[in-house]
């Protein structure tokens, strides 16, 4: 099991360390804050923010075999959009998403981008 290190309160640099996850289109960058996340073993969880800039959006749904909550901190998210990003139901801040393992998901956009807060962890791990 990947365990987590204990952080103190501390400012974050929201400046630097973002990088676009494998897989997903350039102007969506996320920031790990703790943990990993093994998936070839299947072991492991992390948190993150991962962030949208405006007019992004992704064009097929995501699965995966691990867990995900989602917290919206900021701007908008469109959820279940087409492949050239139209459509889909609109989310605010302050909205919550919890998906257990091998759930499709997705596509989404983001009109004036946003910041959401994610947590990733496989049973047990």
């Amino acid at each position: 099991m990947i365990s987590k290190p204990h952080l103190e309160f501390h400012a974050l640099d929201l400046d630097a360390g973002w990088e676009v996850p494998e897989g997903y289109p350039t102007g969506i960058a996320q920031k790990i804050l703790a943990g990993e996340l093994d998936e070839a073993a299947q072991t492991g969880n992390r948190t993150r923010l991962l962030r949208f800039d405006p007019g992004v959006y992704t064009t097929v749904p995501f699965r995966h075999d691990y867990w995900e909550e989602v917290y919206l901190v900021s701007g908008d998210l469109y959820v279940d959009s087409d492949e050239n990003g139209d459509g889909g139901e609109r989310f605010e801040p302050n909205t919550y998403a919890c998906r257990p393992p091998g759930v499709d998901h997705g596509p989404f956009r983001s009109e004036s981008g946003c910041l959401l807060l994610e947590v990733h962890y496989y049973e047990g791990g």
